[in-house]
């Protein structure tokens, strides 16, 4: 018979229990392992971050493509109605806009602006090579003082927003100095007596 003492927990068949480890060594890998994790996070947030980033400024992208092709869409049709609307304005110039023509004239005007498109260049506006090509330019001493204006138009421009799809062909003045100058010596000149 055995005593009690003599049996080992090895021969009952149950394995003998490592010692316990050290406190401190525990603590230190459950730190470790939670700043290594903590770091993973950052950096999974950070990649979700630029993910995020990335697909409003494709979103950005696409919605301002998909606009810019919709005005350019636009206006290539409504560039083929501008010589339609040329003779809309000289018939409505010349008084001949009458009747049944001018509710479908009248009707042809408003469905293009409905689209966006606006007529400019008037008579007076300032000078702007973006907006107006000058066919003719002349200097007048009745002319405002300062930037060139439009003396007449030849052909209204067009537009859709800030896209620009033909410039007002016109006519500019100029103030000209030189000019008042000289019709201030005639004026001072003829009422000068002369010496005979």
């Amino acid at each position: 018979m055995t005593s009690e003492r003599d049996v080992t927990p090895e021969a009952e068949g149950v394995p003998e229990q490592e010692a316990a480890p050290a406190p401190e060594a525990t603590a230190q890998e459950e730190e470790l392992a939670a700043s290594d994790l903590a770091r993973q996070l950052a950096e999974r947030t950070l990649d979700l971050q630029r993910l995020q980033a990335e697909y409003v400024n494709y979103k950005r992208r696409v919605d301002r493509d998909r606009e810019v092709q919709r005005v350019n869409a636009t206006a290539s049709v409504l560039v083929s109605f501008l010589p339609v609307l040329d003779d809309i304005g000289r018939a409505r110039d010349h008084g001949e806009l009458e009747g049944g023509f001018k509710a479908v004239a009248d009707s042809l005007v408003q469905a293009t602006s409905a689209h966006g498109l606006e007529p400019f260049g008037k008579h007076g506006d300032v000078f702007d090579p973006m907006l107006h090509e000058a066919l003719m330019h002349r200097l007048d001493a009745d002319a405002p003082e300062g930037e060139p204006t439009v003396d007449a138009i030849m052909q209204v421009g067009y537009r859709i927003g800030d896209k620009i799809l033909r410039p007002a062909r016109v006519s500019v003045v100029e103030h000209d100095p030189a000019g008042e100058a000289e019709a201030t010596s005639e004026v001072d000149g003829a009422s000068e007596p002369t010496a005979e």
